[in-house]
C-alpha cells in the first residue's frame, strides 16, 4: 500500500501538467549587450544633444543659456526656407519612390525577359556612395560643360542650369535622390508582391476577374505592408537628406536647396556649436512628430481593414 502510494505520488510530481520549467538567467542576460550599445551610441548622446543645446558651448567652456538657442534658431530666414525646402524634399521623393517604385515591382514580378539583369540594373544606384552620385551629378549638369546640356544642344535645345537655377536645383537634387533610391523601392515591393498566395489570383481569374480587378482588389490591398515601410522609410530618408543636397549644390545658389540639415552643418561650420546642437534637436522633434504618428494611423488602419 505504501508503495503504491509512494509510486502515484512520483507519478504526479513527474508528470507535465506538474512540471514547472527551470528558471534560467540567459534569456535576461541576452538582454544586456544590446542595452549597453543601446545606451552609449543612442540614450546618452540623446540626452547630451538635449543638454548642449540649452548652452553656448566651445570645446573647452560650457555656458548654460536656457532657451536662447532656439529662440535665435527659428529667427535665422535660412530656417524659415530650410523647413519649406525640407518638406518639399520630402514629400516629392517619398511619393515618387512609392509610385515608381510599386510600378517596377509589378513589372519586374511578372514574365518578363532578362528580369533577373534588370532587378540588378534598378538596384545598383543603391551601393554607389552617395557622395560619389552627388559629385558626379553636378559634373554632368554642369550648365556649360555637362555631357547632358552638350547633348540636349545637339538636338537644339537650350539646357537649363540644373544646379545653378534656383528655381531647379531642390528638384534636380530630388530627381537625383530618386534615382539613387529606387532600387531600395523596388526590392521591398517585389517582395511584398511575391509573398501575395497565387491562390487568391487563380481563385479570382475562376471567377472571371480582370487584370485591372486583379490588380485593384489583390495586389494593391495585399501590398499594403510593403507600401507602408517604402513611404516611413523614404520620408525619413527625406526629411533628415543632407549628403547629396551637400555634394551637388552645398545648399545653394543662395539658399535655394538648403534644408534643415545644412542649415545646421552651416551654423556648425560658423562655430555655432550650441546653435547647430539646438537645430539638431528640432530636426529630431519635426521627424519625431511626423514619422511616429504617421506610421501609427497607417499600421492601425492596415489592421482595421
Amino acid at each position: 500500500m505504501s508503495v503504491l502510494t509512494t509510486n502515484e505520488t512520483t507519478a504526479k510530481r513527474s508528470s507535465p501538467q506538474q512540471r514547472r520549467p527551470m528558471k534560467t538567467p540567459y534569456p535576461t542576460w541576452f538582454h544586456i549587450p544590446a542595452a549597453i550599445l543601446y545606451i552609449v551610441l543612442f540614450a546618452i548622446p540623446t540626452f547630451a544633444s538635449f543638454y548642449f543645446s540649452l548652452t553656448r558651448w566651445t570645446l573647452f567652456d560650457v555656458h548654460f543659456i536656457g532657451l536662447d538657442n532656439f529662440v535665435q534658431f527659428f529667427q535665422e530666414r535660412q530656417l524659415v526656407q530650410g523647413f519649406i525646402d525640407t518638406f518639399i524634399y520630402a514629400v516629392v521623393t517619398s511619393g515618387s519612390k512609392v509610385v515608381l517604385g510599386f510600378a517596377l515591382g509589378m513589372l519586374l514580378t511578372g514574365p518578363i525577359i532578362g528580369r533577373g539583369y534588370l532587378r540588378s540594373v534598378i538596384f545598383f544606384p543603391v551601393l554607389v556612395s552617395t557622395i560619389g552620385v552627388g559629385l558626379t551629378f553636378s559634373v554632368l549638369l554642369d550648365p556649360f560643360n555637362g555631357v547632358v546640356n552638350q547633348v540636349l544642344a545637339t538636338i537644339g535645345i537650350q539646357g537649363p542650369g540644373w544646379l545653378t537655377d534656383p528655381k531647379m536645383a531642390l528638384l534636380t537634387v530630388a530627381a537625383i535622390d530618386i534615382w539613387k533610391g529606387l532600387g531600395i523601392a523596388t526590392l521591398i515591393y517585389i517582395a511584398g508582391i511575391v509573398a501575395i498566395p497565387q491562390e487568391y489570383y487563380e481563385a479570382a481569374k475562376v471567377d472571371g476577374a480582370s487584370s485591372w480587378e486583379l490588380f485593384r482588389n489583390i495586389t494593391l490591398p495585399l501590398a499594403r505592408p510593403a507600401t507602408v515601410t517604402v513611404v516611413i522609410l523614404s520620408l525619413i530618408g527625406g526629411l533628415r537628406s543632407f549628403d547629396l543636397i551637400w555634394a551637388t549644390t552645398g545648399g545653394g545658389p543662395g539658399f535655394s536647396s538648403d534644408v534643415i540639415a545644412s542649415v545646421i552643418y552651416k551654423q556648425y561650420q560658423a562655430g555655432f556649436y550650441g546653435l547647430s546642437t539646438a537645430g539638431n534637436v528640432v530636426l529630431f522633434l519635426v521627424v519625431a512628430a511626423i514619422v511616429v504618428p504617421l506610421n501609427i494611423f497607417l499600421n492601425r488602419k492596415g489592421a482595421a481593414e
